[in-house]
């Protein structure tokens, strides 16, 4: 595992510099065609929001997806760049103050105490328009159909019924105790729904069969709840210099977790239960799942 796993990090970095060279060519400031101009402080405001780090863990599994079944990895590296922009504006809005009320993101001021309120919602507001775009744009070289599936599936996964939902229901639980159900389906929608729709995505960019699809969103799943379950062990274990933010915050705000609930040995015997669910669901790609592989026991095993 020390060798795959060796090489899976070689992968996931690499990846990480190719998504971060193309979302900064995305936010240039010269405008597109059918812009009217780029104001410059919430230019520089989005490209500050999606440039400041982090493992580019959701278009790594977008690419990687895509490259299992075959799938045009230029296409792929395009839609994982329009899942940043969606993943990067939750963050933006979460921080705000009447969100989470976060000063500090991958060790590093968020984007409201950077800029302004003002141009923080302003700048996650045209994040997640932008994803769209990116999907929708000549150069992201898939056929139509794939690029209205991919619309649709990357709607529902961000929004009321997925990714936004969650943040809904995540706001509530500070007021109104969950039990076990409500707190498995608040996570599978705030954090869930777009890891899920980071391995689905590349099935539909590879034009695969929908037994494919399901495979893939089915580990896609399974993951986001390993993920979940790591994030929340962390909380408590961790410290806010190594996870980049601050720490023990569901607690102190009385939210309702797995792991406040069952404990961290049920949360870390779980968390391995998730982790060979999801090895289980590729075992049909046998040796060309390794890195998909590699990505769920990193998930399981991340530090921040």
């Amino acid at each position: 595992m020390d060798a795959n796993r060796d090489t899976f990090e070689t992968r996931l970095k690499n990846n990480a510099r190719e998504i971060e060279a193309l979302l900064d060519a995305l936010l240039l400031p010269n405008a597109l065609s059918d812009e009217i101009a780029r104001p410059e402080t919430l230019r520089s405001a989005m490209h500050y929001a999606v440039l400041n780090g982090g493992k580019r863990l959701r278009p790594f599994l977008v690419v990687e997806s895509a490259a299992l079944l075959g799938g045009d990895a230029k296409a792929a590296l395009r839609i994982g760049a329009a899942l940043e922009c969606v993943h990067c504006y939750s963050l933006v809005h979460d921080d705000l103050p009447a969100m989470d009320d976060d000063d500090m993101r991958r060790g590093k001021p968020t984007v409201h105490i950077k800029f302004d309120e003002a141009t923080a919602i302003l700048a996650g507001d045209s994040l997640l328009t932008y994803a769209f775009d990116i999907v929708a744009a000549p150069e992201t070289a898939l056929p139509d159909a794939s690029k209205a599936s991919l619309v649709l599936a990357l709607a529902r996964a961000a929004g009321l019924g997925g990714m936004a939902g969650g943040q809904a229901l995540d706001l509530a639980a500070e007021k109104q105790a969950q039990d076990e159900a409500g707190i498995i389906r608040l996570q599978a929608m705030k954090t869930g729904a777009l890891i899920r729709f980071a391995c689905e995505a590349g099935a539909i960019i590879a034009g695969s069969p929908q037994d494919d699809r399901r495979r893939l969103r089915a580990f896609g799943e399974k993951i986001g709840l390993a993920f979940q379950l790591a994030d929340d062990i962390l909380d408590l274990t961790s410290d806010a210099a190594t996870m980049g933010k601050a720490t023990g915050k569901d607690a102190a705000r009385g939210k309702g977790t797995l792991v406040a609930l069952h404990g961290m040995e049920w949360a870390e015997t779980e968390l391995r239960r998730h982790v060979a669910d999801a090895e289980a669901l590729l075992a049909p790609y046998s040796a060309r799942a390794s890195t998909l592989i590699a990505a769920a026991h990193f998930i399981a095993d991340r530090k921040n």
